[in-house]
């Protein structure tokens, strides 16, 4: 009996031991780990260089349905009137007092209309696309408003004054022979600074004095240069106003001649120096600024400031 008993515990021990119920089979669920995505960068600083740098919906037939376009309309023609007056009654040849006069015009109206006074800036603009086509237009017809409101006040004040006025509405000397190519690089020149400094500014946009200041400084910095080459180096005078919204109202345009044909070619000389090459020396200026800027690395500012619709376009 007791053999039989050791041989039932023997098999009983021979058993491997159950496993217990509560222990359950644990999944390792493995992650894929995802691979960094190696980011490449274009080395070439211009990418973009040409991208819209407005919001590209601005049409025709949308910019008008926003009331904001109505206030820059009217801050580039007050702007341009203000101006327009401080060179009508100080003239050029006195850019301290045309410095501080910008720097405080251009301070009043940048939050309306971004404060581009001169139809060189706009079209600088427009041409490197920080500006739409119709915004443009627009400004420019009002920057001639402005200069032509100015112009009437001026005349108003003159004709109360009667003879008793010490002063004349200043008109510009007649372009002609070999004074046309002296006088038009001059304004071409000018206008190449001025777009610079401005563009320069305009990436200041969000400090109005800043913004002002730099304007206002290009301002000076043009004038001087445009009095000392003409006045010191070739002894001219009254032959630059390096804003051809202002030229028109210092009666650059002819009014008789020989002939038809005379007037017809002494018109064409005024409208190439006073407004022609000055707009050709704006967008020279803007893509001076713009070539600098990309080369530095930085992003080319548009008219909106940053955090803008122009910056997904420009990405593109």
């Amino acid at each position: 009996m007791a053999t039989t008993k050791s041989k039932k515990t023997t098999k009983k021990s021979s058993k491997p031991a159950s496993k217990p119920a509560a222990t359950k089979k644990t999944k390792v669920v493995a992650k894929a780990v995802e691979a960094p995505v190696e980011v490449q960068t274009s080395k070439n600083p211009f990418k973009g260089f040409f991208a819209c740098k407005y919001d590209s919906n601005e049409t025709i037939l949308t910019i008008f349905k926003s009331p904001k376009i109505y206030g820059a309309i009217l801050g580039e023609v007050v702007g341009t009137m203000l101006l327009t007056l401080i060179l009508l009654t100080l003239g050029v040849y006195q850019p301290l007092y045309v410095m501080f006069g910008v720097i405080a015009i251009s301070a009043a109206v940048l939050a309306f209309s971004g404060a581009n006074l001169n139809p060189l800036v706009t079209v600088g603009m427009m041409v490197t696309r920080r500006m739409s086509v119709i915004r443009g237009v627009v400004y420019m017809l009002s920057q001639v408003l402005g200069a032509w409101f100015a112009y009437l006040i001026s005349s108003a004040f003159l004709s109360a004054a009667g003879d008793s006025a010490a002063v004349e509405l200043p008109t510009m000397a007649t372009v002609a022979g070999e004074k046309f190519w002296v006088v038009t690089m001059i304004e071409f020149v000018a206008a190449i600074m001025i777009a610079f400094f401005f563009a320069r500014a305009y990436a200041y946009k969000r400090s109005t004095l800043t913004f002002a200041v730099i304007y206002g400084t290009g301002i000076c910095v043009s004038l001087l240069f445009a009095i000392v080459v003409s006045s010191s180096f070739l002894g001219l005078q009254n032959n630059f106003i390096v804003n051809p919204a202002a030229a028109f109202m210092y009666q650059v345009l002819p009014t008789g001649g020989e002939n038809f044909g005379a007037v017809l070619g002494d018109i064409c000389l005024a409208l190439a120096t006073y407004v022609v090459f000055p707009m050709l020396g704006g967008v020279i200026g803007f893509a001076i600024s713009d070539v600098a800027t990309k080369l530095s690395g930085n992003a080319v500012c548009c008219a909106h400031g940053a955090n803008c619709p122009c910056v997904k376009n420009e990405k593109k």
